[in-house]
Parts: structure tokens; C-alpha cells; sequence
């Protein structure tokens, strides 16, 4: 009992993990049906924002280097996000196909970016020493890392849902995504929206980053390993579904977690895959449907 409530920590810490990739990808994927592949690059650019600040700050601040990199990474991820947008995705809008491609080769210029910068090989990001060792209450495992990515996606996704839900943004948000004419027709500014929207989703995409430093060593390609399931979280949840993604992150992560512990982690993934297929066929519209009055 004790061996499967550890592993179930371990689910919940990949579903956490799983959540803070997803978030942004709700905003930019589930809002705008922007299909954007070089969201992985953003979170790429979030680990090595927390690489730099940490070098910057010196061995002696580890602490402070890493809790700074957390407002940095959401900037500097969210100004690359906002120059994607301007300079290719804004012509894109309504062709998810086009930025698919589009944005694909932008992932694949940033990964050689991050090679002539920081080299081919991983880089190390020294923890804080509150994140080190951890916990065993009745003898389940809890790591301070993971206890710590567990407790930044409940605070990232209540600070989302208040911009969604409370915020004025957030409700122009949604109506542009109800319906783009008729929110243009009102008075909103549509392309203003667009690029605060993104900005966010992006910045949320560099946090992650600054998280998942403290699970291994950054490299140009880290952000590949993320990708398609942060895709699958959004679909499986719901798009542009908050509360949706929630669900997602933490039951696919729960999935894999117990598949691991009864099979092997490569036959776990296949196990996680075949679940989502035969739930997309018995609900395609994700755990939460959004309502819609046509998406243009």
C-alpha cells in the first residue's frame, strides 16, 4: 500500500508537471487555434533564462537567482512569444495547418539558436537547498522539488483562472473566441487581444521551464520531451478549458504513473495513448465542452 500511495505522489507531480507545460498552450491552442510547435522552444527559453540569471547572481544566491527567474522567464518567454505572433502567426489566423509548419521551423531555428549559444551539450541548474531532500510521511516519498512544481501549477492556474474569469482581458478573451466578428463589431480590439493572449500563453510556457529546471539538466532539445503531451492535456481536456486541462494533467498523469508501476515505462505510454484514443471516441470534445458561437 505504502509502495502504490508513493506512486500515486508520482503521478500527481507528472500531472503537475503536465499542467504547467499545458497552461499556455490553453491560451494560444485552446483560445486562438493557433497550433504553435515551437511552444516547447519557449519553454526551452524559461530553463535557460534560470541558467543565466543564476550565473548572473553568482553561486552565493541560489535561492534568489531562482525565485527572480520565475517574473524573468515569464517575460522573456512571453516578448518571443509576442514577436511569433507579429511577425508569422498574426497572417495565420483560421489556417492551423499553416501554423503548424510555420511554427514547426520556427522551433527548429530556435533549437539551433540554443546550440550556438549555449552549446550542444546539457547544462546544469544548481537547486536552491529548500528544494533538497524531502519528506516521508507514513513512509511515501515526497520530494521538496516535487512538492514545490506541485504547489507553482495550483498558484500558476488560479492566477490564470482569475485573468480568465475576473479580469477584463479574460472576458474579452472569450469573446473573441465566441465569435471574432462580432467581438470586432463591439468596440474590442481584436489584435490587441491576440497579442496580450499570447503573450501569456507564452510566459506561462517559460515558467514551466524555470520549473522543470529542477528535474534534470537543460538542453536545446528539452522542450520536445513536452510538447505532444501538453497537446494532448488541451484536447483531453477541452479547449480553452481551464478547469479541463486540470483534469487532464492530473488523470494522465495518474495513468502513466500506475501503468509505470504495474508494466515499463516505455509500455506505459503506449497504455496512456490508448486511453486517450478510445476516450476521444467516446467524447471528442474534451472533459469540459466550451459553448461557442462559431469560431472564425
Amino acid at each position: 500500500m505504502v509502495s502504490l500511495l508513493s506512486q500515486l505522489f508520482v503521478g500527481l507531480s507528472i500531472g503537475s508537471i503536465l499542467l504547467l507545460v499545458a497552461l499556455g498552450l490553453t491560451f494560444t491552442f485552446g483560445q486562438m487555434g493557433v497550433i504553435n510547435m515551437a511552444h516547447g522552444e519557449l519553454i526551452m527559453a524559461g530553463a535557460y533564462t534560470t541558467y543565466e540569471v543564476q550565473k548572473a547572481f553568482g553561486p552565493d544566491s541560489v535561492t534568489a537567482a531562482f525565485l527572480v527567474s520565475l517574473p524573468v522567464a515569464l517575460v522573456v518567454a512571453g516578448l518571443m512569444g509576442l514577436a511569433l505572433e507579429a511577425g508569422l502567426i498574426r497572417r495565420l489566423y483560421g489556417r492551423p495547418l499553416d501554423t503548424l509548419l510555420v511554427t514547426w521551423g520556427v522551433s527548429l531555428m530556435l533549437q539551433q539558436l540554443a546550440r550556438d549559444l549555449f552549446g550542444a551539450q546539457n547544462v546544469a541548474v544548481a537547486s536552491p537547498s529548500w528544494l533538497s531532500g524531502g519528506i516521508s510521511p507514513g513512509g511515501i516519498d515526497m520530494p521538496y522539488n516535487r512538492l514545490f512544481i506541485i504547489a507553482l501549477a495550483l498558484a500558476v492556474t488560479a492566477g490564470a483562472w482569475v485573468v480568465v474569469s475576473r479580469m477584463k482581458q479574460g472576458r474579452r478573451m472569450r469573446a473573441v473566441m465566441q465569435n471574432r466578428q462580432l467581438a470586432a463589431a463591439s468596440g474590442i480590439g481584436t489584435a490587441g487581444v491576440d497579442r496580450r493572449t499570447f503573450f501569456l500563453g507564452s510566459g506561462l510556457a517559460g515558467v514551466a521551464g524555470v520549473a522543470i529546471t529542477q528535474l534534470g539538466s537543460v538542453g536545446p532539445t528539452l522542450g520536445t520531451n513536452y510538447i505532444v503531451d501538453a497537446f494532448l492535456v488541451v484536447v483531453v481536456g477541452g479547449l480553452g478549458s481551464l478547469r479541463g486541462a486540470v483534469l487532464a494533467a492530473v488523470g494522465l498523469g495518474l495513468i502513466n504513473s500506475l501503468a509505470e508501476y504495474w508494466t515499463q515505462a516505455s509500455l506505459a505510454k503506449v497504455i496512456v495513448f490508448v486511453c486517450i484514443v478510445a476516450f476521444l471516441q467516446f467524447r471528442p470534445q474534451g472533459v469540459v465542452a466550451q459553448q461557442s458561437r462559431g469560431l472564425a
